[in-house]
């Protein structure tokens, strides 16, 4: 059974200019390139962007650094 799918609606020229953008990238449709910029995006989301700290890890860096007397 295939995914359950759902329509969103975009303005046209917004999709035309997405259909212009993508015909040289291997990408066989509009839909095919908004859910792949689009799971990319949530997966940025979900986890911590490389080289960010998250807020659990500056607290610790905040107490290790006022254990050694800096703050």
């Amino acid at each position: 059974m295939p995914p359950e799918r759902v329509t969103l609606k975009i303005p046209r020229p917004l999709y035309e200019r997405i259909g212009a953008i993508i015909k040289p990238s291997g990408f066989s449709s509009v839909n095919d390139f908004v859910v792949f910029v689009l799971r990319d995006l949530v997966s940025r989301m979900d986890s911590p962007h490389e080289g960010e700290l998250t807020g659990k890890e500056l607290d610790l860096i905040r107490q290790r650094l006022k254990n050694l007397g800096y703050l």
